[in-house]
């Protein structure tokens, strides 16, 4: 059976798109033909639904098909780790990218439905962060008078949310996610109580 906290999080991931489908359209940013992809950024998640989730869209394919993303992912994981001693950020393709689509692509996270456009969000603490957007964004950015910003402010907070509910009573004594797909894929689903 599955978590009804994860329709609420397809939703949420809907209203994400939305909004990032608005911003790009005012700035006319598309991926198509960019000569950088995404997909190779050193990227982190940082919530266990969001793990659960893609652990979701990993159940639904093959054992076969499983252990070949599992595979690549432990190579990510090897060559990322090497790269993160030297003191290098590393820029290696995504495990679950194969020909330039996501193999879980219905399932991926909220940073990957995001990335892109100029986004800002307050923190907890009151501070702003703010993201300027890729290079092809601030590329197209420069020629407008004023450039559009995705506000993740609501998105992060109904995230924490769904991830407070998704933990239940465990909630205050979760450890923290700080993991890469490829990591999130090779430790297998996340271990919350309420997942079941």
């Amino acid at each position: 059976m599955q978590n009804p906290l994860f329709k609420k999080l397809s939703i949420l991931y809907v209203q994400m798109e939305e909004e990032y489908d608005h911003v790009a359209g005012k700035i006319g940013l598309s991926c198509h033909g960019c000569p950088d992809n995404c997909c190779n950024s050193y990227f982190q998640h940082h919530t266990h639904i969001e793990w659960a989730y893609l652990w979701k869209g990993m159940e639904s394919h093959s054992d076969e098909k499983q252990r070949e993303l599992l595979d690549k992912a432990g190579e990510y994981i090897t060559k990322s780790q090497a790269l993160l001693a030297q003191g290098l950020r590393p820029r290696i393709m995504c495990p679950l990218n194969d020909n330039g689509l996501c193999q879980l692509y219905e399932h991926r996270l909220m940073i990957c439905r995001m990335h892109g456009v100029p986004n800002s969000f307050v923190r907890p603490d009151g501070k702003r962060i703010s993201f300027p957007g890729c290079f092809r964004c601030q590329e197209l950015g420069s020629d407008l008078e004023e450039v559009p910003v995705l506000e993740r402010t609501r998105f992060y907070q109904e995230l924490a949310s769904l991830e407070i509910a998704f933990a239940g009573s465990k909630s205050k004594g979760l450890s923290k996610v700080n993991l890469t797909i490829a990591e999130m894929l090779v430790n297998g689903p996340p271990s919350v109580a309420s997942q079941k």
